[in-house]
Protein backbone atom coordinates (compact mmCIF):
# COMPACT_ATOMS: atom_id res chain seq x y z
CA UNK A 1 0.00 0.00 0.00
CA UNK A 2 2.85 2.27 0.77
CA UNK A 3 4.48 1.52 -2.47
CA UNK A 4 1.22 2.17 -4.44
CA UNK A 5 1.22 5.82 -2.27
CA UNK A 6 4.54 6.67 -3.06
CA UNK A 7 4.22 5.65 -6.59
CA UNK A 8 1.08 8.21 -7.02
CA UNK A 9 2.78 10.83 -5.50
CA UNK A 10 5.44 10.66 -7.63
CA UNK A 11 3.51 10.49 -10.72
CA UNK A 12 1.89 13.16 -9.22
CA UNK A 13 4.47 15.49 -8.61
CA UNK A 14 5.29 15.11 -11.96
CA UNK A 15 2.41 16.64 -13.19
CA UNK A 16 3.21 19.47 -10.72
CA UNK A 17 6.82 19.44 -12.54
CA UNK A 18 5.58 19.21 -15.90
CA UNK A 19 2.53 22.05 -15.41
CA UNK A 20 4.72 24.60 -13.89
CA UNK A 21 7.31 24.77 -16.18
CA UNK A 22 5.66 26.02 -18.84
CA UNK A 23 6.35 29.36 -17.14
CA UNK A 24 10.27 28.11 -17.92
CA UNK A 25 9.42 27.30 -21.59
CA UNK A 26 7.72 30.76 -22.00
CA UNK A 27 11.00 32.23 -20.22
CA UNK A 28 13.08 30.50 -22.78
CA UNK A 29 11.14 30.97 -25.90
CA UNK A 30 10.01 34.63 -25.33
CA UNK A 31 14.45 35.46 -24.54
CA UNK A 32 15.12 33.08 -28.06
CA UNK A 33 12.70 34.30 -30.29
CA UNK A 34 13.72 37.57 -30.90
CA UNK A 35 17.18 36.27 -32.00
CA UNK A 36 15.36 34.89 -35.59
CA UNK A 37 12.23 37.60 -35.71
CA UNK A 38 14.57 40.98 -35.34
CA UNK A 39 15.53 40.31 -38.55
CA UNK A 40 12.39 40.49 -40.47
CA UNK A 41 11.13 43.25 -38.00
CA UNK A 42 13.70 45.40 -38.49
CA UNK A 43 12.93 45.42 -42.67
CA UNK A 44 11.60 49.03 -44.30
CA UNK A 45 8.41 47.31 -44.91
CA UNK A 46 8.06 46.07 -41.75
CA UNK A 47 8.88 47.95 -38.53
CA UNK A 48 11.99 49.77 -40.53
CA UNK A 49 14.32 49.33 -36.83
CA UNK A 50 17.66 50.92 -37.09
CA UNK A 51 20.69 48.90 -35.37
CA UNK A 52 19.56 51.28 -31.67
CA UNK A 53 15.59 50.38 -32.23
CA UNK A 54 16.97 46.73 -32.50
CA UNK A 55 18.32 47.26 -29.21
CA UNK A 56 15.61 48.65 -27.79
CA UNK A 57 13.18 45.98 -29.00
CA UNK A 58 15.02 43.26 -27.75
CA UNK A 59 16.04 44.51 -24.28
CA UNK A 60 12.68 46.13 -22.98
CA UNK A 61 11.73 42.62 -22.28
CA UNK A 62 14.70 42.53 -20.11
CA UNK A 63 14.04 45.66 -18.23
CA UNK A 64 10.45 44.42 -17.80
CA UNK A 65 11.91 41.26 -16.40
CA UNK A 66 13.74 42.85 -14.02
CA UNK A 67 10.87 44.75 -12.69
CA UNK A 68 9.15 41.35 -12.34
CA UNK A 69 12.00 39.53 -10.69
CA UNK A 70 12.28 42.04 -8.28
CA UNK A 71 8.56 42.19 -7.43
CA UNK A 72 7.21 38.66 -8.25
CA UNK A 73 8.73 37.14 -5.37
CA UNK A 74 6.81 39.43 -2.89
CA UNK A 75 3.33 39.41 -4.88
CA UNK A 76 3.66 35.29 -4.70
CA UNK A 77 4.10 35.43 -1.24
CA UNK A 78 1.18 37.22 -1.14
CA UNK A 79 -1.33 35.41 -3.69
CA UNK A 80 0.41 32.33 -3.46
CA UNK A 81 2.60 30.86 -5.84
CA UNK A 82 0.21 28.88 -7.72
CA UNK A 83 -2.31 32.08 -8.06
CA UNK A 84 0.75 33.91 -9.59
CA UNK A 85 1.56 31.38 -12.31
CA UNK A 86 -1.80 31.68 -12.83
CA UNK A 87 -1.93 35.25 -13.54
CA UNK A 88 1.26 35.29 -15.05
CA UNK A 89 -0.15 32.97 -18.04
CA UNK A 90 -2.44 35.47 -18.16
CA UNK A 91 0.18 38.40 -19.01
CA UNK A 92 1.84 35.71 -21.08
CA UNK A 93 -0.65 35.20 -23.67
CA UNK A 94 -2.19 38.91 -24.25
CA UNK A 95 1.51 40.57 -24.17
CA UNK A 96 2.24 38.21 -26.82
CA UNK A 97 -1.14 39.10 -28.90
CA UNK A 98 0.14 42.75 -28.43
CA UNK A 99 3.63 41.97 -29.42
CA UNK A 100 2.66 40.17 -32.71
CA UNK A 101 0.11 42.73 -33.81
CA UNK A 102 2.10 45.50 -32.77
CA UNK A 103 1.64 48.28 -36.22
CA UNK A 104 4.87 50.27 -34.58
CA UNK A 105 8.13 50.37 -33.02
CA UNK A 106 6.20 52.53 -30.08
CA UNK A 107 3.46 49.94 -29.46
CA UNK A 108 6.18 47.03 -29.32
CA UNK A 109 8.14 48.10 -27.13
CA UNK A 110 5.68 48.66 -24.45
CA UNK A 111 3.78 45.04 -25.39
CA UNK A 112 7.59 43.73 -24.79
CA UNK A 113 8.30 45.55 -21.61
CA UNK A 114 4.60 43.79 -20.23
CA UNK A 115 5.98 40.38 -21.68
CA UNK A 116 9.25 41.51 -19.79
CA UNK A 117 7.42 41.50 -16.75
CA UNK A 118 5.71 38.06 -16.45
CA UNK A 119 9.33 36.42 -17.94
CA UNK A 120 10.49 38.30 -14.47
CA UNK A 121 7.96 37.16 -12.40
CA UNK A 122 8.31 33.23 -13.97
CA UNK A 123 12.45 33.47 -13.40
CA UNK A 124 11.53 33.59 -9.59
CA UNK A 125 7.92 32.16 -8.97
CA UNK A 126 8.80 28.63 -10.66
CA UNK A 127 11.22 27.31 -8.89
CA UNK A 128 10.20 28.94 -5.88
CA UNK A 129 7.00 26.60 -6.27
CA UNK A 130 9.20 23.90 -7.66
CA UNK A 131 11.25 23.90 -4.44
CA UNK A 132 8.45 24.38 -1.98
CA UNK A 133 6.39 20.85 -3.71
CA UNK A 134 9.29 18.54 -3.43
CA UNK A 135 10.81 16.23 -1.40
CA UNK A 136 14.33 17.12 0.26
CA UNK A 137 16.00 14.15 -1.67
CA UNK A 138 14.22 15.43 -5.29
CA UNK A 139 14.91 18.80 -4.81
CA UNK A 140 17.80 19.28 -6.57
CA UNK A 141 16.51 17.38 -9.73
CA UNK A 142 13.35 19.04 -9.84
CA UNK A 143 14.28 22.48 -9.79
CA UNK A 144 17.01 21.51 -12.06
CA UNK A 145 14.19 21.10 -14.29
CA UNK A 146 13.47 24.58 -14.32
CA UNK A 147 16.82 25.32 -15.57
CA UNK A 148 16.49 22.67 -18.68
CA UNK A 149 13.11 23.91 -19.89
CA UNK A 150 14.47 27.23 -20.09
CA UNK A 151 17.20 26.52 -22.76
CA UNK A 152 14.61 23.99 -23.71
CA UNK A 153 12.25 26.81 -24.63
CA UNK A 154 15.16 28.71 -26.50
CA UNK A 155 15.81 25.93 -28.77
CA UNK A 156 12.08 25.80 -29.40
CA UNK A 157 12.21 29.69 -30.27
CA UNK A 158 14.79 28.74 -32.49
CA UNK A 159 13.81 25.66 -34.38
CA UNK A 160 10.43 27.27 -34.94
CA UNK A 161 11.95 29.94 -36.39
CA UNK A 162 13.91 28.00 -38.54
CA UNK A 163 10.73 26.44 -40.12
CA UNK A 164 8.86 29.58 -40.52
CA UNK A 165 11.80 31.34 -42.48
CA UNK A 166 12.36 28.43 -44.21
CA UNK A 167 8.89 27.82 -45.48
CA UNK A 168 7.30 31.29 -45.36
CA UNK A 169 10.65 33.75 -44.72
CA UNK A 170 8.77 35.30 -48.37
CA UNK A 171 6.05 36.72 -46.19
CA UNK A 172 7.67 40.18 -44.42
CA UNK A 173 4.90 39.78 -41.49
CA UNK A 174 6.68 36.46 -40.57
CA UNK A 175 7.87 37.22 -37.51
CA UNK A 176 4.68 37.97 -36.25
CA UNK A 177 3.98 34.36 -36.37
CA UNK A 178 7.05 33.69 -34.64
CA UNK A 179 5.97 35.52 -31.68
CA UNK A 180 2.77 34.62 -31.67
CA UNK A 181 3.99 30.75 -31.12
CA UNK A 182 4.05 31.47 -27.56
CA UNK A 183 0.35 31.70 -26.83
CA UNK A 184 0.35 28.14 -26.51
CA UNK A 185 2.50 27.55 -23.69
CA UNK A 186 0.68 30.66 -22.24
CA UNK A 187 -2.91 28.66 -22.51
CA UNK A 188 -1.10 25.21 -21.58
CA UNK A 189 0.39 26.89 -18.27
CA UNK A 190 -2.69 28.25 -17.19
CA UNK A 191 -4.79 25.27 -17.72
CA UNK A 192 -2.59 22.93 -16.74
CA UNK A 193 -1.66 25.36 -13.13
CA UNK A 194 -5.69 25.62 -12.68
CA UNK A 195 -5.58 22.01 -11.59
CA UNK A 196 -2.32 22.15 -9.50
CA UNK A 197 -2.16 22.83 -5.78
CA UNK A 198 -1.15 25.60 -3.85
CA UNK A 199 2.43 24.91 -2.15
CA UNK A 200 2.08 23.58 1.08
CA UNK A 201 4.45 25.49 2.50
CA UNK A 202 2.63 28.69 1.49
CA UNK A 203 -0.54 27.50 2.82
CA UNK A 204 0.89 26.76 5.86
CA UNK A 205 2.25 30.51 6.52
CA UNK A 206 -1.55 31.23 5.68
CA UNK A 207 -2.76 29.14 9.02
CA UNK A 208 -4.50 26.85 6.04
CA UNK A 209 -2.69 24.10 8.04
CA UNK A 210 -5.19 21.05 7.10
CA UNK A 211 -4.82 22.12 3.03
CA UNK A 212 -1.17 22.15 3.46
CA UNK A 213 -1.46 18.35 4.72
CA UNK A 214 -4.04 17.58 2.21
CA UNK A 215 -1.49 18.90 -0.48
CA UNK A 216 1.08 16.56 0.99
CA UNK A 217 -0.46 13.53 1.37
CA UNK A 218 -1.33 13.31 -2.96
CA UNK A 219 2.61 13.44 -3.00
CA UNK A 220 3.56 11.76 0.01
CA UNK A 221 3.01 8.67 1.85
CA UNK A 222 0.60 9.99 4.99
CA UNK A 223 3.66 9.30 7.37
CA UNK A 224 5.86 11.33 5.20
CA UNK A 225 3.44 13.86 5.10
CA UNK A 226 3.03 13.97 8.50
CA UNK A 227 6.27 14.65 9.16
CA UNK A 228 7.33 17.05 6.62
CA UNK A 229 4.10 19.14 7.80
CA UNK A 230 5.81 19.26 11.26
CA UNK A 231 9.11 20.33 9.74
CA UNK A 232 7.59 22.98 7.40
CA UNK A 233 5.60 24.21 11.02
CA UNK A 234 9.03 24.14 12.67
CA UNK A 235 11.46 26.13 10.02
CA UNK A 236 8.67 28.55 9.92
CA UNK A 237 8.67 29.18 13.24
CA UNK A 238 12.23 29.36 12.86
CA UNK A 239 12.25 31.66 9.97
CA UNK A 240 9.85 34.37 11.76
CA UNK A 241 12.02 34.60 15.21
CA UNK A 242 15.63 35.40 12.69
CA UNK A 243 15.78 38.56 12.68
CA UNK A 244 15.68 40.03 9.08
CA UNK A 245 18.53 42.59 7.61
CA UNK A 246 17.87 46.15 7.52
CA UNK A 247 19.38 47.99 4.51
CA UNK A 248 21.52 50.05 7.21
CA UNK A 249 23.36 46.74 8.35
CA UNK A 250 24.75 46.86 4.92
CA UNK A 251 27.34 48.98 5.92
CA UNK A 252 28.89 46.15 7.96
CA UNK A 253 32.28 44.57 6.46
CA UNK A 254 30.78 41.18 6.24
CA UNK A 255 27.64 41.72 4.78
CA UNK A 256 28.87 44.13 2.57
CA UNK A 257 31.27 41.30 1.20
CA UNK A 258 28.75 39.37 0.39
CA UNK A 259 26.52 41.75 -1.04
CA UNK A 260 29.39 42.75 -3.49
CA UNK A 261 30.33 39.87 -4.40
CA UNK A 262 27.11 38.37 -4.99
CA UNK A 263 26.50 40.80 -7.38
CA UNK A 264 29.88 40.47 -9.13
CA UNK A 265 29.19 37.10 -10.33
CA UNK A 266 25.95 38.03 -11.23
CA UNK A 267 26.96 40.62 -13.99
CA UNK A 268 29.97 38.82 -14.88
CA UNK A 269 27.48 36.07 -15.96
CA UNK A 270 26.00 38.61 -18.05
CA UNK A 271 28.85 40.63 -19.19
CA UNK A 272 30.45 37.49 -21.02
CA UNK A 273 28.16 37.93 -23.86
CA UNK A 274 25.97 34.88 -23.86
CA UNK A 275 22.78 36.78 -24.03
CA UNK A 276 24.13 38.54 -27.26
CA UNK A 277 24.07 34.56 -28.62
CA UNK A 278 21.27 34.50 -27.55
CA UNK A 279 19.35 37.47 -28.76
CA UNK A 280 21.67 37.87 -31.84
CA UNK A 281 23.32 35.19 -32.80
CA UNK A 282 20.78 35.21 -36.29
CA UNK A 283 22.64 38.91 -36.32
CA UNK A 284 26.05 37.44 -35.66
CA UNK A 285 25.86 34.68 -38.68
CA UNK A 286 24.77 37.07 -40.43
CA UNK A 287 27.49 39.18 -40.33
CA UNK A 288 29.83 36.73 -40.82
CA UNK A 289 28.37 35.89 -44.24
CA UNK A 290 25.50 33.79 -43.95
CA UNK A 291 22.09 34.60 -45.52
CA UNK A 292 19.21 35.57 -43.25
CA UNK A 293 17.26 31.83 -43.48
CA UNK A 294 20.78 29.70 -43.03
CA UNK A 295 21.74 32.32 -39.84
CA UNK A 296 18.34 31.37 -38.34
CA UNK A 297 18.83 27.28 -39.35
CA UNK A 298 22.56 27.57 -37.88
CA UNK A 299 20.97 28.98 -34.76
CA UNK A 300 19.48 25.83 -33.87
CA UNK A 301 22.85 24.33 -32.83
CA UNK A 302 23.04 26.80 -30.51
CA UNK A 303 20.05 26.12 -28.57
CA UNK A 304 20.89 22.18 -28.97
CA UNK A 305 24.53 22.72 -26.98
CA UNK A 306 22.76 24.53 -24.62
CA UNK A 307 20.25 22.03 -23.47
CA UNK A 308 23.16 19.65 -23.52
CA UNK A 309 25.49 21.78 -21.91
CA UNK A 310 23.20 22.16 -19.12
CA UNK A 311 22.82 18.40 -18.50
CA UNK A 312 26.85 18.23 -18.23
CA UNK A 313 26.66 20.63 -16.00
CA UNK A 314 24.65 19.80 -13.66
CA UNK A 315 27.10 16.58 -13.45
CA UNK A 316 30.48 18.33 -13.05
CA UNK A 317 29.02 19.84 -10.21
CA UNK A 318 28.98 16.99 -8.87
CA UNK A 319 32.58 16.12 -8.51
CA UNK A 320 34.66 19.21 -8.95
CA UNK A 321 34.40 22.69 -7.06
CA UNK A 322 32.22 25.51 -8.22
CA UNK A 323 35.06 28.06 -8.25
CA UNK A 324 37.33 26.13 -9.81
CA UNK A 325 34.64 25.64 -12.59
CA UNK A 326 34.14 29.20 -12.99
CA UNK A 327 37.09 30.56 -13.50
CA UNK A 328 37.59 27.09 -16.46
CA UNK A 329 34.67 28.85 -17.84
CA UNK A 330 35.94 32.42 -18.17
CA UNK A 331 38.99 31.08 -19.42
CA UNK A 332 37.71 29.17 -22.00
CA UNK A 333 34.55 31.64 -23.10
CA UNK A 334 37.66 34.23 -23.07
CA UNK A 335 39.73 31.94 -25.71
CA UNK A 336 36.70 31.75 -28.25
CA UNK A 337 36.24 35.35 -27.68
CA UNK A 338 39.96 36.10 -28.97
CA UNK A 339 39.43 33.38 -31.32
CA UNK A 340 36.40 34.88 -33.16
CA UNK A 341 37.90 38.15 -33.10
CA UNK A 342 41.50 37.35 -34.14
CA UNK A 343 39.26 34.79 -37.62
CA UNK A 344 36.54 37.97 -38.14
CA UNK A 345 40.31 39.97 -39.06
CA UNK A 346 42.26 37.51 -40.85
CA UNK A 347 39.67 35.17 -42.51
CA UNK A 348 36.75 37.21 -42.69
CA UNK A 349 36.46 36.81 -47.26
CA UNK A 350 37.25 33.18 -47.10
CA UNK A 351 34.22 30.56 -47.68
CA UNK A 352 34.94 28.88 -44.54
CA UNK A 353 34.71 31.40 -42.33
CA UNK A 354 30.91 31.59 -41.79
CA UNK A 355 30.80 28.06 -41.05
CA UNK A 356 33.95 28.55 -38.52
CA UNK A 357 32.04 31.06 -36.31
CA UNK A 358 29.08 28.77 -36.20
CA UNK A 359 31.44 26.47 -34.56
CA UNK A 360 32.89 29.21 -32.12
CA UNK A 361 29.45 30.01 -31.22
CA UNK A 362 28.51 26.91 -30.66
CA UNK A 363 31.49 26.12 -28.19
CA UNK A 364 31.30 29.46 -26.44
CA UNK A 365 27.80 28.35 -25.30
CA UNK A 366 28.81 25.12 -24.46
CA UNK A 367 31.66 26.44 -22.32
CA UNK A 368 29.08 29.00 -21.29
CA UNK A 369 26.20 27.05 -20.37
CA UNK A 370 27.82 23.96 -18.80
CA UNK A 371 30.57 25.99 -16.56
CA UNK A 372 29.48 29.58 -16.25
CA UNK A 373 25.74 29.21 -16.11
CA UNK A 374 24.86 26.79 -13.25
CA UNK A 375 27.69 27.57 -11.06
CA UNK A 376 26.61 31.15 -10.68
CA UNK A 377 23.17 29.98 -9.53
CA UNK A 378 24.63 27.74 -7.08
CA UNK A 379 27.32 30.18 -5.72
CA UNK A 380 24.09 32.99 -5.40
CA UNK A 381 22.51 30.16 -3.13
CA UNK A 382 25.05 29.41 -1.13
CA UNK A 383 27.05 32.02 -0.16
CA UNK A 384 23.68 34.12 1.41
CA UNK A 385 23.01 33.38 5.45
CA UNK A 386 18.93 32.88 5.98
CA UNK A 387 18.33 36.03 7.44
CA UNK A 388 20.04 38.01 4.26
CA UNK A 389 18.86 35.56 1.17
CA UNK A 390 15.43 37.03 0.09
CA UNK A 391 17.42 40.51 0.01
CA UNK A 392 20.82 39.42 -1.08
CA UNK A 393 19.06 37.00 -3.58
CA UNK A 394 16.58 40.07 -4.91
CA UNK A 395 19.32 42.69 -5.32
CA UNK A 396 21.86 39.94 -7.29
CA UNK A 397 19.26 39.38 -9.46
CA UNK A 398 17.95 42.71 -10.00
CA UNK A 399 21.53 43.31 -11.26
CA UNK A 400 21.70 40.60 -13.52
CA UNK A 401 18.66 41.40 -15.21
CA UNK A 402 20.05 45.09 -15.44
CA UNK A 403 23.02 43.88 -16.94
CA UNK A 404 21.42 42.03 -19.48
CA UNK A 405 19.13 45.06 -20.38
CA UNK A 406 22.08 46.66 -20.90
CA UNK A 407 23.87 44.44 -23.00
CA UNK A 408 20.90 43.96 -25.28
CA UNK A 409 20.34 47.70 -25.65
CA UNK A 410 23.42 48.46 -26.53
CA UNK A 411 25.03 44.66 -28.50
CA UNK A 412 23.50 45.81 -32.13
CA UNK A 413 25.01 49.45 -32.19
CA UNK A 414 28.78 47.99 -30.94
CA UNK A 415 28.16 45.38 -33.64
CA UNK A 416 27.39 48.13 -36.18
CA UNK A 417 30.23 50.60 -35.18
CA UNK A 418 33.46 48.12 -34.58
CA UNK A 419 32.22 45.28 -36.44
CA UNK A 420 32.50 41.15 -35.31
CA UNK A 421 36.15 41.25 -34.19
CA UNK A 422 35.82 44.65 -31.95
CA UNK A 423 32.83 43.24 -30.42
CA UNK A 424 34.16 39.91 -29.78
CA UNK A 425 37.42 41.41 -28.20
CA UNK A 426 35.58 43.95 -25.88
CA UNK A 427 33.87 40.85 -24.75
CA UNK A 428 37.33 39.12 -24.17
CA UNK A 429 38.80 42.18 -22.10
CA UNK A 430 35.55 41.89 -19.88
CA UNK A 431 36.66 38.32 -19.12
CA UNK A 432 39.85 39.21 -18.21
CA UNK A 433 37.89 41.18 -15.36
CA UNK A 434 35.28 38.99 -14.56
CA UNK A 435 38.47 36.11 -14.21
CA UNK A 436 40.95 38.37 -11.74
CA UNK A 437 37.30 39.02 -10.04
CA UNK A 438 36.37 35.50 -9.17
CA UNK A 439 40.28 34.52 -8.22
CA UNK A 440 40.57 37.19 -5.72
CA UNK A 441 36.78 37.65 -4.31
CA UNK A 442 34.82 34.59 -4.82
CA UNK A 443 35.15 31.60 -2.01
CA UNK A 444 34.74 28.02 -2.86
CA UNK A 445 31.80 26.69 -1.48
CA UNK A 446 32.32 23.19 -2.08
CA UNK A 447 32.18 20.23 0.52
CA UNK A 448 31.51 23.13 3.18
CA UNK A 449 28.35 23.97 5.26
CA UNK A 450 26.24 27.14 4.48
CA UNK A 451 26.92 27.77 8.62
CA UNK A 452 30.55 27.30 7.69
CA UNK A 453 30.44 29.83 4.39
CA UNK A 454 28.89 32.67 7.22
CA UNK A 455 31.45 31.74 9.89
CA UNK A 456 34.20 32.75 7.21
CA UNK A 457 32.77 35.88 6.09
CA UNK A 458 32.03 36.91 9.42
CA UNK A 459 35.72 36.43 10.05
CA UNK A 460 36.96 38.50 6.42
CA UNK A 461 34.48 41.13 8.46
CA UNK A 462 36.32 41.01 11.68
CA UNK A 463 39.81 41.45 10.41
CA UNK A 464 38.82 44.34 8.12
CA UNK A 465 37.05 46.25 11.30
CA UNK A 466 40.97 45.46 13.07
CA UNK A 467 42.63 46.62 10.10
CA UNK A 468 40.47 49.30 10.03
CA UNK A 469 40.93 50.18 13.80
CA UNK A 470 44.99 49.80 13.37
CA UNK A 471 44.92 52.15 10.17
CA UNK A 472 43.47 55.31 12.37
CA UNK A 473 45.30 54.55 15.30
CA UNK A 474 48.56 55.21 13.03
CA UNK A 475 46.69 58.33 11.81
Amino acid sequence: MATQLNIKGKNFLRKIAFSATFGALLFGYDTGVINGALPFMAAPDQLNLTPAMEGMVASSLLLGAALGAFFGGRIADIKGRRKMLLILSVVFFFATIGCALSPSFDVIIVFRFILGIAVGGASVTVPAYLSEMSPVEGRGRLVTQNELMIVSGQLMAFVMNAILAVFFGEAGHIWRWMLSVATIPAVCLFVSMYRMPESPRWLVRQGLITEALGVLKKIRNEEEAVVELEEIKTNIERESSVKQVKLKELGTPWIRRIVFIAIGIAMCNQLGGVNSVMYYGTQILQNAGFSTNAAIVGNIANGVISVLATYYGIYLMKRHGVRKLLMLGFVTTMVCHIIIGTSSLLFAHREFFPYFILLMTVTFMMCNQGLIAPTTWLLLSEIFPMRLRGMGMGVAVLCMWLTNFAIGLTFPVLLSIVGLSGTFYTFACIGVVALIFVKFWVPETKGRSLEKIEEDFRAYGANDEEKAKQYIEKL
